[in-house]
């Protein structure tokens, strides 16, 4: 769940700072990009999502990931709104797909008599810690020398695949029949 919030945080929270101080786009065409950006993320979450049911959680995670990383140019290094707008909104149908897929692969990893509470549990820890990315990637992009398109494409990309190597090691558990203690949950 780190390595997700990396993910997630990582490709967002700098973006519109990015598109503000590298670029120096005014406030309407950071907000359009954003909005590009936001859509992407819904058709990511849901598409993704969908697909995971059919090739596995696992699968559509990784896919997910594979697509982010010839995203990132577009992404972080082109200079047009137009085409940062596109590979934001591809970026955050990689990022969101991948998101996309989490609750349901989590809820199926957990044993039914904490599913209720070990979900939400993980996902905060790995929010706790994957909390020091945003300063990390800001202090990476202020550095003499440095800048925000770097910093988000490094962070993207090492991240995306730290995740299909780890989610590669991950059990699957895509239609197995969930049971609360003890109990089918289909006859509940």
């Amino acid at each position: 769940m780190m390595f997700f919030n990396f993910f997630s945080h990582g490709t967002q929270d700098l973006y519109p700072t990015f598109l503000k101080k590298q670029h120096g786009f005014d406030p309407h065409t950071v907000s359009w990009i954003t909005i590009v950006a936001n859509i992407g993320a819904i058709v990511g979450g849901l598409a993704f999502g969908a697909l995971s049911e059919k090739i596995g959680r696992i699968n559509a995670i990784t896919l997910a990931c594979l697509i982010a990383l010839p995203a990132i140019p577009l992404w972080a290094y082109t200079t047009t709104p137009f085409m940062l707008a596109l590979g934001a909104f591809v970026m955050q149908v990689a990022v969101q797909g991948a998101w996309g897929v989490i609750p349901v692969h989590l809820n199926e990893l957990s044993p039914g008599s904490v599913r209720a509470t070990l979900p939400g549990f993980i996902y905060q820890a790995g929010n706790l810690a994957a909390s020091y990315g945003g300063p990390y990637q800001a202090g990476i992009a202020e550095a003499p020398g440095g800048s925000y398109g770097y910093a988000l494409a490094l962070f993207a990309g090492v991240v995306a695949v730290c995740i299909i190597v780890v989610i590669r090691f991950s059990p699957e558990r895509r239609g197995q029949v969930m049971t609360v203690l003890d109990r089918d949950v289909s006859r509940v």
